[in-house]
């Protein structure tokens, strides 16, 4: 019982290093490839943070999931949701909206993550943001 209660625990261990190592290196590495954004919040002080993601769509509309445990850019993005995002080379602004209910899971099943993907990332709990464009006010203004 007891041999089998270790290798139980290694197992364990061993798991919870390979996520904790996958984590980390996507977090510092944050490669960016075709499908990728780059998504800039601000916090309380007005500093900025770019963070790679990879996007989303359903419906014609643009979306961004927390697929990963470190999510800090997820509360700021709750706590001040205008946000910057570039898409190859482009830069615009949205405004971030936290989804959940039917559109939640259309998005989920028109862009499913695999297995492997969750559990290599370690089954974190997930959320999605719907990114709307935010229309410049000088251009509204023009048609007035």
């Amino acid at each position: 019982m007891k041999i089998l209660q270790r290798i139980v625990i290694g197992i364990v261990i061993a798991y919870v290093l390979i996520v904790g190592i996958f984590e980390t290196t996507l977090g510092y590495s944050q490669p960016q490839f075709g499908g990728t954004l780059v998504l800039t919040t601000t916090n309380e002080n007005g500093e900025s943070f770019d963070r790679v993601l990879s996007s989303l769509s359903a419906n014609d509309k643009l979306y961004v999931r927390v697929n990963h445990w470190p999510r800090m850019w997820y509360f700021r993005t709750l706590d001040n949701p205008k946000v910057r995002v570039d898409i190859e080379g482009e830069t615009n602004d949205y405004l971030a909206v936290d989804i959940e209910g039917e559109e939640y899971d259309l998005v989920q099943k028109e862009n499913p993550a695999g297995i492997a993907f969750r559990i290599l990332t370690g089954f974190p709990p997930r959320h999605i943001l719907r990114l709307d464009p935010v229309l410049e006010c000088s251009a509204v203004l023009l048609w007035l």
